[in-house]
């Protein structure tokens, strides 16, 4: 989860947002390379004093800053493409989790081999236990098995919500009437906190998201043998 010393992006949980880090990292050297060599010539012309009285043209230099930009926006739109069709790739899902937004909870469903429906809210302050954390514990959580690829179907019941969970890479707009989905894959257990990014009402900052990632056997004991 972030903290208030976190300026950077929260730890990666799933390969999808380690590649969203290293596009970050890749476009902002990029960018600082670029502003650094435009302040520097900026710089000389500022504290040049002289000047070419002869100079009507130059196609030479014309001809560089047109093509350089170019190779420069290659660098950046090629990494950037790729990136794009990995977060909508879903290749063969193992367990697909329901997801619908209302004013102001979630509600989740396990369809595929569970008969499973549950709602989501967050513990209001006063209930909370002494290591909970304030704003983003729920009362329900979202338990999913690690090194598993898991699908998400979206939507909503009333508003536009937007399901969000930063170390995840993930976040898809849950719309009324439409079914959004995306996929991820946990590398690693532990919990992960989410919240909606779309303001939807007057409590759209208490609608937070809690995954907890276990390996696929406790999944299997936790959920599946609970249910028979």
């Amino acid at each position: 989860m972030s903290t208030w010393s976190n300026l950077s992006f929260q730890d990666s949980a799933s390969p999808l947002m380690e590649q969203l880090i290293f596009f970050h990292d890749h476009t902002m050297l990029i960018l600082i390379l670029i502003t650094v060599l435009v302040a520097y010539l900026m710089g000389s012309l500022y504290f040049n004093k002289y000047t070419n009285r002869y100079l009507l043209s130059g196609q030479t230099i014309e001809i560089i800053w047109t093509v350089l930009p170019a190779i420069v926006l290659m660098f950046i739109a090629l990494p950037s493409l790729r990136l794009l069709y990995l977060l909508d790739e879903i290749n063969d899902p193992s367990l697909t989790l329901k997801t619908i937004g209302h004013q102001w909870y979630w509600s989740y469903e396990y369809s595929d081999f569970l008969n499973l429906e549950f709602d989501s809210y967050m513990i209001p302050t006063n209930d909370l236990e002494l290591n909970g954390f304030r704003l983003l514990d729920v009362d329900n959580r979202i338990v999913l098995p690690m090194n598993t690829q898991i699908r998400i179907l979206v939507s909503a019941a009333d508003v536009i919500h937007s399901w969000t969970v930063p170390s995840l890479g993930v976040k898809v707009d849950c719309t009324p009437g439409r079914l959004n989905q995306t996929n991820f894959l946990i590398n690693r257990p532990g919990l992960f906190f989410g919240q909606c990014s779309e303001i939807c009402g007057a409590n759209h900052s208490f609608m937070p998201i809690v995954i907890e990632s276990i390996p696929m056997k406790y999944f299997f004991i936790k959920w599946v043998m609970k249910n028979k």
